[in-house]
């Protein structure tokens, strides 16, 4: 018989799972990773009026530059990289293919735990306890992708963004986009959540809750 147990401590791990997973998702597809040189366009005509500043970004895969001047203009984002084999670095390659790997097994979790309503076991063990050591191995994961990247910024395609003098570890005139933190506020998300699944286990593995499985019920809910 199927018993769904409900807790917030539960609740809160399974939200928190599909957070996380969603917001490594977004930050590995988004062209914010890295914001380039300020760079201003002045409307066509020989006037030199100055449209306003803008700054190009560009991603692990995907950038952002604004097409045609002055104020007709306007930002377009898409691929830069049509094949894996033009990605700007080779690091940043080994990092996409950590990042992705983390963030599929964080989107998998996510999917499990919101069965954790029904289901709080598997072959015997725990299921959050399966969950949250999957989540350390996904942060892990994200870890070393995150060390990765910032060690491809000496590319050639950076240097066009961020100066001459941009190298490994060193961005020059570029600063970091929203991107790169949210996957940063991911990945120490992921932990938590890791550890936040034992709380959940012992929640849904109470006493009061086999008092109330006791007494027939399907449906328990507790604080």
């Amino acid at each position: 018989m199927c018993h769904v147990i409900v807790t917030c401590r539960s609740m809160l791990w399974t939200l928190l799972s599909i957070v996380v997973a969603f917001a490594e998702l977004i930050a590995f597809m988004s062209p914010d990773w890295l914001l380039g040189i300020p760079r201003s366009d002045s409307s066509v005509g020989g006037v030199g009026v100055d449209a306003g500043e803008y700054r190009p970004s560009l991603g692990l895969y995907a950038r952002c530059l604004r097409v045609g001047g002055g104020r007709g203009g306007g930002v377009t984002c898409g691929h830069y990289a049509r094949t894996f084999g033009e990605v700007a670095s080779g690091f940043w390659q080994a990092a996409m293919l950590f990042l992705a790997a983390g963030t599929l097994v964080l989107g998998g979790v996510a999917c499990i735990s919101i069965f954790t309503l029904c289901f709080q076991s598997i072959l015997k063990k725990s299921i959050f306890n399966v969950c949250g050591l999957l989540q350390a191995i996904a942060g892990l994961l994200l870890m070393v992708g995150l060390m990765l990247y910032p060690a491809g910024w000496g590319a050639e395609k950076v240097a066009g963004y961020c100066g001459p003098e941009a190298s490994p570890y060193r961005p020059a005139q570029c600063s970091l986009g929203w991107a790169f933190y949210t996957a940063i506020g991911g990945t120490l998300a992921a932990f938590l959540c890791a550890v936040f699944s034992a709380q959940a286990e012992i929640a849904t593995s109470s006493d009061k809750v086999q008092e109330e499985i006791e007494e027939g019920k399907s449906l328990i809910c507790l604080l």
